[in-house]
């Protein structure tokens, strides 16, 4: 077992961001190209940090830890196609912006705002 822990520890960060990429995948329903739009960067780096040949810079790896929280809380109420196109829609709440816009601009916090007032029985 420790060489199993040798092996995986020199690159440990790599090995979170390959996870939240697959979770993104099947809990959210993104796509690569989702992805790589939300971060602004191409679809051959998301693969990358996916096969953990890369690593996103720290503002990205933000970004990707709050959209996994984000999908991670909208799982509770959503299918993974349904999650996506919530991401991706305009919402009232959000005063008509999109969450993955606000997500990328490092403004999750509205966001999980409105995933507050879904958890305590405001439906959207």
């Amino acid at each position: 077992m420790s060489a199993t822990a040798t092996t995986r520890s020199p690159r440990p960060a790599q090995g979170v961001v390959a996870r939240y990429i697959e979770e993104l995948r099947e809990m959210g329903g993104l796509k690569g190209t989702d992805i790589a739009n939300i971060t602004e960067v191409s679809k051959a780096t998301v693969s990358r940090w996916a096969q953990g040949a890369a690593s996103p810079h720290p503002r990205t790896q933000l970004i990707l830890s709050d959209l996994h929280y984000i999908v991670g809380r909208l799982e509770e109420y959503y299918s993974a196609q349904e999650i996506r196109t919530w991401l991706y829609a305009r919402h009232p709440q959000l005063d008509g912006a999109r969450a993955i816009d606000l997500i990328n601009q490092g403004r999750s916090e509205e966001v999980l705002r409105v995933l507050d007032r879904l958890d305590a029985g405001v439906y959207l």
